[in-house]
């Protein structure tokens, strides 16, 4: 068995509502697992999950996790 490197995660909460938003704002947010202000994900720090949060900057927030 080979030592696998430990996976950076982040933290995505949503803090904006996604009514009015446009509805491609509102997949992205879907595909994230996210639907409700304050809400809040966890995932690993890839660059498909970093595209999809750079696409809705402003309905969320994001955080580094330990672990």
């Amino acid at each position: 068995m080979t030592a696998r490197k430990k996976q950076q995660q982040i933290r995505i909460t949503q803090v904006r509502s996604q009514i009015g938003a446009q509805e491609r704002h509102k997949r992205v947010l879907a595909g994230l697992g996210l639907g409700r202000i304050g809400r809040s994900v966890v995932r690993p720090d890839v660059p498909s999950i970093r595209g999809m949060v750079n696409k809705v900057p402003h309905l969320v927030s994001v955080e580094e996790v330990e672990g």
